[in-house]
């Protein structure tokens, strides 16, 4: 018995092969560690090469130093940069004080007006006879009070008659007392003629004003910047009651009056002081510096947008300047007193189109190899040369010229023109 299971043991029993030998083991894990690398390399190059095509391509430029000539064109430094819009702070729509239908209408969009010259006539049909009625009712009252004077002039010696003989006994007392009633009512006649004439006279005037409200003058010299009725259409300074009625004939502004109103972020506004010398570019002209000054900063903040407005008054008036235009503003440096380079700063210049404006500071994208790192920077004003960068940009540095709007943080990029 125990032979049989020994025999059986024996069968189950697995026959191993000899130990291999120390070199055949060696080219074996050399040969797979080869082969694990070529697999890593080819990897490596498809992901490159993907990598590669997904990056965008775009165009670098170098920042310049801002230095001889170059800084001192720019004068004193921006401490603040800012956007917003030329207002008027004298402009009125203009309108009759009556509901009239518009028979003469002088005005055109561009045309100046000098104060108190007529811009539109309406119709005075109804006027003219109110008129007419109301020069009737004071002559009729002119002459009720002419009648009542006559009637106390003749009154009056009858009462002075009665009254010597009453005194003398020769008429009775009866006779005194009608004479005295008569007389009395003559003179009230004359004195409720007297006002029956001054309410005739008062009509008559408010009936010429009315005759006057039919006539539309300039309150003031400006030019029509809006034509708002046209003749045969009804004019109300009430409400719009169709589509022929208007509320104006049209708006005229005082170019003399423009200024620019911008909205300064509440953490920068300690920067911005009254009287400050500030430089406004308009967008349509953004080569042309415009000397200005802070006119005041209004004592209340935007919770919104959390901004503080500032009102700004041009130094120089020019007919390019138009209402409504936007601009942009660079509030300068209050202690330079001369135009002069500011080196401390380290201020360089790039093209416009490098920096994204955020508020009063700039966005760039600065090149590092193959990627770009986001960087906020402050801004300085804007000249033909480009945009000035006062700090958080040096010199030589490559920053991506163009669209940015794809660009995050630490992404790849794909040069293809420096300039």
């Amino acid at each position: 018995m125990i032979d049989q299971r020994s025999a059986l043991l024996n069968q189950l029993r697995l026959e191993r092969d000899d130990a291999p030998s120390a070199g055949g083991s060696a080219r074996k894990w050399r040969a797979l560690g080869v082969g694990i690398s070529l697999l890593v390399a080819s990897g490596a190059a498809a992901w490159f090469v993907l990598e590669s095509k997904a990056a965008p391509v775009v165009r670098v430029a170098t920042a310049k130093p801002t230095v001889g000539d170059t800084a001192a064109r720019h004068g004193p430094g921006s401490i603040l940069d800012a956007s917003g819009y030329v207002v008027a702070r004298r402009q009125a729509t203009v309108s009759s004080k009556i509901t009239g239908r518009v028979v003469e209408l002088s005005i055109e969009e561009g045309r100046r007006v000098e104060e108190g010259e007529i811009i539109a006539r309406l119709e005075d049909t109804n006027q003219r006879a109110a008129l007419a009625q109301a020069l009737a009712q004071r002559d009729q009252a002119r002459a009720n009070l002419e009648a009542a004077r006559v009637a106390l002039e003749n009154a009056r010696p009858i009462f002075e008659r009665q009254r010597e003989q009453f005194e003398r006994g020769v008429v009775s007392a009866q006779d005194f007392d009608i004479a005295k009633a008569e007389y009395d009512g003559a003179r009230m006649n004359v004195e409720v003629a007297e006002r029956a004439l001054a309410v005739a006279e008062a009509n008559l005037a408010v009936t010429e004003r009315n005759l006057v409200d039919t006539i539309v003058r300039a309150p003031f010299a400006g030019v029509v910047t809006v034509k708002a009725a046209q003749e045969g259409e009804i004019v109300s300074p009430v409400s719009a009651g169709g589509g022929f009625t208007r509320t104006g004939i049209g708006t005229i502004v005082d170019m003399d009056s423009l200024e620019v109103e911008v909205d300064v972020s509440e953490n920068f506004i300690n920067r911005v002081q009254p009287g400050q010398a500030v430089a406004v570019r308009l967008n349509a002209y953004p080569e042309w510096a415009i000397p200005a000054r802070v006119i005041a900063i209004i004592p209340t903040a935007d919770r919104a947008k959390a901004t503080v407005r500032v009102r700004i008054g041009f130094e120089e008036k020019d007919p390019r300047i138009l209402p409504e235009m936007g601009v942009r503003v660079s509030f300068l440096d209050g202690e330079k007193e001369t135009l002069s380079p500011r080196p401390a700063l380290s201020a360089v210049v790039v093209p416009r189109e490098a920096v994204r404006i955020e508020g009063s500071r700039g966005v760039v994208f600065v090149v590092y190899e193959d990627r770009v790192e986001q960087r906020e920077v402050t801004l300085g004003g804007a000249s033909s040369e480009g945009q000035v960068v006062l700090s958080g940009l040096a010199a030589g540095a490559r920053v991506v010229v163009g669209d940015v709007a794809g660009l995050v943080d630490g992404a790849r990029v794909r040069i293809a023109s420096e300039e």
